[in-house]
């Protein structure tokens, strides 16, 4: 069957920003003139422009693109800039022809799926300047540019973003949008999944600010027992979980708390006893040691043909995947242990790139484990990890699988005093309360799940649906 040819573009010399230029708009939704030293611009519908207007014969774009002499390069070529808004003036030779042109620009806008009402959720403390002043100054104006309805609520308290993602009627918008740190996200996620219409709620795109394409993005399902935590980000133990949690105490300094305590950290450097038992991807299936048998230590059968595909701990919501799948070969590795880092997303923070392989949507976790390692080593590790370049030293395993076991246990030389177990920025498990200065809130209630029994990590490969840049 033939393809439909087409949509043929329209071009028409046009006035831009004062300087009549030969301009294109393809049925790529690319807009393209040249200037008149010769230079070739364009705008892209998809990635670049939040709104236009039109008033008579004059359109208005308004775009969000890098800085780069005032002008935008096609598809952000030339290397990484800070992105600016710009508004760019078109005044067509005549009314019809703007009218024309409008057409075939809202048409593809329209194409895109863009969200028209969206629900921001801001953590008025959020991240490092502060969500609220960061939503009001940066990204309030930029809905207002790009014409976008929107409902915004402040978080109160721990665990309120849950509570809304889990009660809000879902059919009044395209989308929710987090504005906080990494916190707001992963409790909406949790919300979403404890609904009982959980399985179209996943699918309602997620994100910062609204630009970008609609991803898939796997969902983890941390678990012990009937006990469940859902990840989007990473799960964390050792040294890694020491620096995130029990650097709170210095908040006071910024963000330059992570880096005086790992510094700290470094130069009293722990190690922890412990067990991981993994399912490895394809291609890495040298890692580690095999196991014998498919048994954790309390028993359970981690590939039991009748588990089914979920795991039955309440009534409705999602349930979870199952640990185990028909065949499955685990390997394992034992400790002592500098740090295991279990990662869903390469980034960690907007300069740390723990798992630079890592895919949005490839149903893997990318595992990162540290033993034995100089200081003057781990020193340099730490500095490296900007880029990911840190992985290609012999002193870091970096390895993908399809699920993942931790066992973990308590210090070396110290054998009253266990860890940590971070997931997605929350402490979900502790072994020692003494080395963190919680939250009265923390204090009061005890963490979702037993800091020693096996926690247990599966991918639900392209579950829910994020708004990232192409």
């Amino acid at each position: 069957m033939a393809k439909e040819p087409a949509a043929p573009s329209l071009a028409e010399k046009v006035r831009i920003d004062g300087s009549v230029a030969e301009t294109t708009l393809g049925p790529d939704g690319a807009l393209r003139w040249s200037s008149g030293n010769g230079g070739e611009w364009c705008l892209t519908f998809d990635s670049e422009v939040l709104g236009f207007q039109t008033e008579g014969s004059r359109i208005t774009i308004r775009a969000f693109v890098e800085a780069s002499k005032g002008t935008a390069s096609c598809g952000s070529q030339g290397g990484l800039r800070r992105p600016v808004r710009r508004d760019y003036v078109l005044d067509m030779p005549t009314e019809e022809a703007a009218s024309m042109w409008t057409e075939k620009m809202r048409a593809y806008f329209d194409s895109l799926g863009r969200p028209k009402r969206l629900f921001i959720i801001v953590n008025p403390y959020g991240g490092k300047k502060g969500a609220l002043r960061i939503f009001n100054t940066e990204i309030k104006p930029l809905l207002v540019d790009a014409n976008v309805l929107y409902t915004m609520k402040e978080t109160k308290h721990q665990l309120h973003a849950q509570e809304i993602a889990k009660t809000m009627d879902l059919l009044k918008y395209d989308g929710i949008v987090c504005v906080s740190g990494d916190g707001v996200l992963v409790e909406v996620v949790n919300g979403l999944l404890q609904r009982e219409d959980w399985d179209s709620a996943i699918q309602v795109p997620l994100g910062i600010i609204p630009a970008g394409y609609r991803r898939p993005l796997d969902v983890v399902t941390v678990a012990q027992g009937k006990t469940k935590f859902f990840s989007v980000l990473m799960l964390t133990w050792g040294l890694v979980a020491d620096i995130d949690i029990e650097s709170e105490k210095y908040r006071w300094m910024g963000s330059a708390r992570l880096d005086f305590y790992s510094l700290l950290r470094i130069l009293k450097l722990r190690k922890y006893h412990g067990h991981v038992q993994f399912v490895p991807a394809p291609g890495y299936e040298t890692y580690g040691e095999p196991i014998t048998q498919s048994f954790c230590s309390s028993g359970t059968e981690l590939c039991n043909d009748d588990q089914g595909d979920t795991v039955n701990a309440s009534s409705y919501g999602y349930q979870g995947l199952a640990m185990g799948a028909d065949g499955c070969e685990w390997r394992c590795m034992n400790g002592p242990f500098i740090a295991v880092w279990i990662n869903n997303v390469p980034w960690a923070g907007e300069d740390v790139m723990p798992a630079p392989n890592a895919k949005f949507s490839d149903g893997y976790l990318d595992a990162v484990i540290i033993k034995d390692c100089p200081k003057s080593v781990l020193l340099s590790l730490m500095l490296k990890m900007s880029d990911g370049s840190y992985c290609k030293s012999p002193y870091v395993t970096y390895f993908k699988v399809k699920a993942f076991r931790l066992e973990p246990g308590n210090r070396v030389g110290n054998p009253t005093k266990g860890g940590i177990v971070d997931s997605d920025g929350e402490v979900i498990a502790r072994g020692d309360h003494s080395d963190c200065n919680s939250s009265k809130q923390e204090k009061e209630h005890d963490n979702l799940m037993t800091y020693g029994p096996a926690i247990e990590m599966a991918v639900d490969k392209g579950l829910a649906t994020i708004f990232s840049p192409r």
